[in-house]
């Protein structure tokens, strides 16, 4: 070996000894320092209690009464609540990237479009909020579950003043169901609020076919009227002609697929065990229920661009404003309905606590 060559290996080795004497982070870190806990191993349906069992769903559960850091480092771990949390996770930012495209800007005539992306925004987080944290303890799972059916309440009016304002024809507003539209989509979404958190407190596991029924009807009907003014569009307006109707086309089916899945317990009921964590009907509907959401919200755009300049003249900036108050009056209801329910389910969880003591 040259001496040259010697000369850097001493050099380096000398270097190596000088690294070798500098503190650790170890030893500058405060040992004081908390470590967050890691998500428990996943167990099967046998062991987690009746209320968080789903039908046909064999494995993948999540440990009950863990702490509530756990539940949100699950967020990464694979468990069959993941793709429930991530459809709608992800679409969130979705909604806000394609708004900050378009470049909304609030004022009167965007008021009821800006409350219709707070809906959709909320009806997401609170999903998700749902799926991920639910596991924690009993009280947990129906206060969360209430929560999303607020969101649930609060996007079905934010659809019907988007639709009102932006899609309806004159036709449509002049006949009945358009003059008596915004007041019973607000009285349905809060009915559908209603429902569903009494059915969720009222019936248990196996559930009953009148608990599905209870949710559904509702919910149904105020869909129906929610959607009445696209789809009287969609029979009378020539679909050349505009280039929203092939999207208000495309939310709908979503929304009926969206529907299906919700409704029945398919594919993992022909398949038990096999979807526990990818596959499974309720995470199919949430891909759906996203996909009708990105496309009304496209379709929306289109109709605002389009009737932005005549909003004001046809309606008027007042009744615009109350349909800003009567979008937060709903919300008031429907979290003051859930809160109700809440406090109903804790005396009966207390209760049943002091008489097994």
């Amino acid at each position: 070996m040259s001496s040259g060559a010697l000369g850097r290996l001493s050099t380096l080795t000398l270097s190596v000894k000088q690294l070798s004497r500098l503190p650790h982070l170890s030893d500058i870190l405060p040992s004081s320092l908390p470590s967050l806990p890691s998500p428990s191993p996943t167990v099967p349906v046998s062991c987690v209690p009746t209320l968080f069992q789903e039908p046909y769903i064999l494995s993948g559960y999540r440990p009950v009464g863990q702490d509530w850091r756990c539940y949100v480092l699950s967020l990464f771990q694979r468990h069959n609540e993941s793709l429930n949390v991530w459809t709608h996770l992800l679409a969130g930012p979705l909604v806000l990237l394609r708004v900050w495209a378009y470049g909304l800007s609030l004022d009167s005539a965007s008021l009821p479009l800006c409350l219709y992306i707070l809906s959709a925004l909320t009806y997401l987080c609170c999903s998700v909020a749902a799926h991920l944290l639910q596991s924690h303890s009993e009280l947990a799972h129906y206060t969360l579950f209430f929560l999303d059916y607020v969101g649930v309440s609060v996007y079905q009016y934010g659809c019907s003043l988007a639709h009102y304002f932006y899609c309806s024809e004159p036709v449509w507003r002049e006949s009945p169901v358009g003059f008596w539209f915004l007041p019973g989509a607000a009285l349905l979404g809060w009915l559908s609020c209603a429902s569903c958190c009494f059915a969720k407190s009222r019936y248990r596991r196996p559930y009953p076919l009148r608990r599905k029924i209870c949710q559904l009807i509702p919910t149904s009907m105020a869909y129906f009227l929610d959607i009445s003014p696209v789809a009287h569009r969609l029979a009378t307006v020539p679909w050349g002609q505009d280039p929203a109707l092939p999207l208000h086309a495309l939310q709908m089916a979503a929304f009926l697929l969206a529907a299906f899945f919700f409704s029945c317990p398919v594919p993992e009921r022909f398949f038990p065990g096999h979807c526990d964590i990818m596959g499974q009907g309720h995470q199919i509907f949430h891909l759906f229920l996203s996909l009708c959401t990105l496309c009304q919200l496209e379709a929306l755009f289109l109709d605002y661009g389009s009737r932005r300049d005549t909003v004001l003249q046809l309606y008027g900036e007042r009744q615009l404003w109350f349909a800003g108050v009567s979008f937060l009056a709903l919300a008031l209801c429907s979290t003051l309905t859930a809160v109700v329910m809440r406090r109903h389910v804790q005396r009966r969880l207390e209760k049943s606590e002091t008489v097994k003591q």
